[in-house]
C-alpha cells in the first residue's frame, strides 16, 4: 500500500476517484467533505482530507479528485500509482459510462499495474430509472471478470444517499480487505487464512485438548479486543455455531472447525474488521504472514565469514515435532504429514528449488529424521530469518535470542587451527560431467543413474555425516556449474561462505583433470587475493573407468606442487566412496591445512619471510643499541659522582 505501513495504525489512506467526464466525481467530494451539493461544477478538486474520527477505524482519509480528459492520462497513472484504492464512478443515468468501466477504465487499471482494491460507485442515484436492472445484475458479469473490484454503491451526492458509505467501503477495502481471507466464487476462507487462524486457535488452546473452553474463549476475546465475554454471550457465540455446524462444539468447548466456521461467518456479513483484528494482533501483516518487525530480534549481523546455526535447543524441539507428526511411527514423515507439520505457516518453506531434492528420503518419498533436520540446517544457513519465522509459526515457545548461534570467523578458525561448526557448507567445483550431481546425490543416499543432466544453477545436497569419535556434523554440499564459476569470482566475497572446496573430475579423462586443475587454481588464487582461503579436497571419480595414466601422475604433481592431499579415488557406480564425505568434513576442522598454494602466493609467502626475518634484525639492533645508550648513561653518572 502506497498511503499505509501498517493497517490499523494511525497513519493514512489515499484513495482517488477515477471515472468519465460528468458522472459525477467532483460533486461526490464535495458531498462527504461538506455534507452539501455544490451550486456549481468544479474541474478538478484539491486534494481532500478526512479527518482521524470521520470513521470508526480512525485513520485519515486523503481524496484525490482526477481529471478524464486525454492530455491529464499521465497525471491520472501516476495518482493511480500512489493510490491505497480506487474510487471508480459511473453515472446511473447514463449506461454508456457503466459500459465503459469494463471496456477502457479496468483495462486501463490492469495496463498500469495497479494492484489495488477498486470500488464501483454509481453516482446520480437520484436520476436512476426504475426500470433498469438491480445493481447486482448489472455488476455480477463485471465482477467475474475484474475480480479487483471489492464492492459495488450506489449514491446521490445531490440527495446525500449512502454519499459517506463510499469512502467508508474504500478505507475498509485497504484497512480490512477482503482478498487475502475469503475466496469470492467458492466462498469459503483461503487456505493461508486458515493456516493462520489454525495457529492462532493452537496458540490459544492452552490445555492442549482441541477445543477452547468459556474460559479460553475469554482471554482470547480480551486480548483481541480489550473486552471479555459474557457467560450469554459465550452460550449464545456456542449456540449458533452448533446449530450451523455440530462438530464445530464438543464437550469441551469451540473446537478448530468451529472456530473457522465463526470467521467465515463474520467475513460473509461483512465484518472483516473482526477477522483482521485477530490476525493482526498476532503478528500477521496484509498477506498474512508474520510482520517484519517481528523477525528483527535475534539480529543477524555478521561478518561474510561468518554462519548462523541452530542450537541444540531448537534441534531438540524439531525432533519432539518430527516424532509428534510422525504418525505411523516409521521414522520419517510422509508428503500428508509433512504438509500436516508446517499447516500453522502460510506454506511449506522447502517448496523452493534449493530445498526441494536436498535432502535425504526412504524410497517410498517420505523424508527422514537426518533430511528433516539437515533441510533446518541448510534453510538456516541459507535464510535464518526464514528460519526464525517458522520456528514461531510452531509455536516455539523458548527466548528465540537462544535458538540460534553465529559461528565464529573462518580466518579466526584457521588462525586457532580448529573449527567449532556444526554445518559444515563445501562448495563442488569441477568441469562438466566430470559426476558432481551424481557425487550430492551420493550424499543423500539417491541411487546411480547413467542418464546425464546439465545442472543450469547451483544445486544443494544435505545430510548428517559421523564423524570419528561419533561426533555429527551436518554436511552441506552446494555444486557450482563449470559455466557460473567464472561469475562466481567476480565477487570478493566468494568464498567467505565456504568452510571446505571439492574438485570433482572424472579420473579416465584427461580433459577432465587439466580443466579441473585449472578451476582450482582459479580458486586458490582468488582466495590469496581475497583473503578467504579454503582447505581444499581432490576427488577422482569414476575410478571403476579405470583412471587415465597421465592423470594419475599430473595430479599427484599438481597437488604436491599446491600443498594439498592427494587425490581421493571414488566409484559412484560401485558405491565406493572412501570415507569421502567424512574426510571432507575433516578437512573443514582443520582449517589451516590443505589450503592450496599459487606460485603467486608462494613468492608473496618469501617476500613476507623476508620481511619478517629483516624486522626480527632490526629489532634485534635496536635492542642492542637501546643498550648500549642506557649503559654509557649509567657509566657516565657513577664517573661524575666518582
Amino acid at each position: 500500500m502506497a498511503g499505509t505501513s501498517i493497517p490499523g495504525t494511525n497513519s493514512n489512506v489515499r484513495v482517488v476517484v477515477i471515472g468519465d467526464g460528468g458522472t459525477g466525481k467532483t460533486s461526490l467530494i464535495i458531498a462527504v467533505a461538506t455534507d452539501s451539493f455544490p451550486d456549481k461544477a468544479v474541474p478538478v478538486m484539491p486534494p481532500t482530507r478526512l479527518p482521524p474520527d470521520f470513521y470508526p477505524d480512525r485513520v485519515p482519509l486523503t481524496i484525490i479528485d482526477t481529471s478524464s480528459r486525454p492530455e491529464d492520462k499521465g497525471k491520472l497513472e501516476l495518482e493511480c500509482k500512489k493510490a491505497d484504492a480506487i474510487v471508480l464512478t459511473y453515472a446511473c443515468d447514463r449506461p454508456q459510462t457503466l459500459d465503459r468501466l469494463s471496456s477502457y477504465w479496468l483495462p486501463e487499471l490492469r495496463r498500469f499495474e495497479i494492484r489495488i482494491p477498486v470500488i464501483v460507485v454509481g453516482c446520480k442515484l437520484d436520476l436512476r430509472i426504475d426500470q433498469q436492472p438491480s445493481l447486482e445484475e448489472m455488476m455480477m458479469p463485471i465482477m467475474h471478470e475484474f475480480r479487483e473490484i471489492e464492492t459495488c454503491i450506489e449514491c446521490s451526492a445531490l440527495k446525500q444517499i449512502q454519499v459517506a458509505e463510499v469512502f467508508y467501503y474504500a478505507q475498509k477495502a485497504v484497512l480490512h480487505p477482503t482478498a487475502p481471507l475469503f475466496d469470492q466464487e467458492t466462498q469459503t476462507l483461503k487456505p493461508r487464512c486458515v493456516r493462520a487462524l489454525k495457529r492462532i486457535f493452537i496458540l490459544c488452546d492452552e490445555d492442549r485438548d482441541g477445543a477452547l473452553s468459556d474460559s479460553e474463549l475469554n482471554e482470547f476475546q480480551v486480548k483481541c479486543f480489550n473486552a471479555p465475554l459474557q457467560p450469554s454471550e459465550v452460550v449464545g457465540v456456542k449456540k449458533v455455531v452448533a446449530e450451523k455446524l455440530p462438530e464445530g462444539v464438543n464437550g469441551n468447548g469451540l473446537t478448530l472447525t468451529g472456530f473457522l466456521f465463526l470467521h467465515a461467518l463474520f467475513i460473509e456479513r461483512g465484518r472483516l474488521e473482526t477477522t483482521w483484528t485477530v490476525l493482526r494482533k498476532f503478528g500477521y501483516d496484509d498477506e498474512i504472514k508474520l510482520r517484519d518487525d517481528l523477525l528483527q530480534n535475534p539480529s543477524f549481523k555478521r561478518s561474510p565469514d561468518q554462519s548462523v546455526e541452530l542450537t541444540d535447543k531448537v534441534v531438540d524441539f524439531l525432533k519432539g515435532l518430527f516424532t509428534a507428526f510422525d504418525l505411523d511411527g516409521d521414522g520419517a514423515l510422509r508428503s500428508q504429514e509433512l504438509e500436516e507439520f508446517f499447516s500453522t505457516a502460510p506454506s511449506s518453506p522447502w517448496n523452493d528449488s534449493e530445498y526441494e531434492d536436498a535432502m535425504e528420503r526412504t524410497a517410498a518419498g517420505a523424508l527422514t529424521m537426518n533430511g528433516f533436520l539437515s533441510l533446518w540446517a541448510l534453510m538456516t544457513l541459507l535464510d535464518p530469518v526464514r528460519s526464525l519465522a517458522h520456528l514461531i509459526y510452531l509455536g516455539f515457545s523458548g527466548d528465540l535470542s537462544s535458538a540460534f548461534r553465529i559461528t565464529r570467523r573462518r580466518r579466526l578458525d584457521r588462525k586457532r587451527q580448529s573449527s567449532q561448526r556444526t554445518v559444515i557448507q563445501c562448495f563442488v567445483f569441477g568441469p562438466t560431467k566430470a559426476g558432481k550431481t551424481t557425487f550430492l546425490n551420493s550424499l543423500i543416499g539417491r541411487p546411480y543413474v547413467e542418464d546425464y543432466t546439465h545442472t543450469k544453477e547451483d544445486h544443494y545436497a544435505t545430510n548428517i555425516v559421523e564423524c570419528v569419535l561419533g561426533s555429527k556434523k551436518t554436511l552441506i554440499l552446494r555444486e557450482i556449474p563449470q559455466d557460473v564459476i567464472p561469475k562466481l569470482l567476480e565477487k570478493k566475497e566468494a568464498l567467505a561462505t565456504c568452510d571446505v572446496a571439492a574438485f570433482v573430475y572424472d579420473s579416465s579423462d584427461e580433459s577432465s583433470w587439466k580443466q579441473a586443475a585449472e578451476i582450482l587454481l582459479e580458486v586458490a588464487a582468488h582466495g590469496e587475493n581475497s583473503g578467504f582461503e579454503v582447505p581444499c579436497v581432490i576427488i577422482a571419480a569414476k575410478d571403476d573407468l579405470g583412471p587415465h595414466p597421465a592423470t594419475i601422475t599430473d595430479a599427484a604433481r599438481v597437488c604436491q606442487n599446491m600443498g594439498v592431499e592427494a587425490p581421493i579415488s571414488i566409484s559412484m557406480k560401485l558405491g565406493d566412496m572412501s570415507n569421502v564425505f567424512r574426510r571432507i568434513v575433516d578437512g573443514a576442522q582443520h582449517p589451516h591445512l590443505s589450503i592450496p598454494v599459487t606460485e603467486a602466493g608462494k613468492s608473496y609467502q618469501h617476500y613476507r619471510r623476508l620481511v619478517n626475518l629483516s624486522l626480527g634484525y632490526a629489532s634485534v639492533g635496536v635492542a642492542v643499541a637501546v643498550v648500549a645508550i642506557v649503559a654509557y648513561k649509567i657509566y657516565s653518572v657513577r664517573h661524575q659522582s666518582s
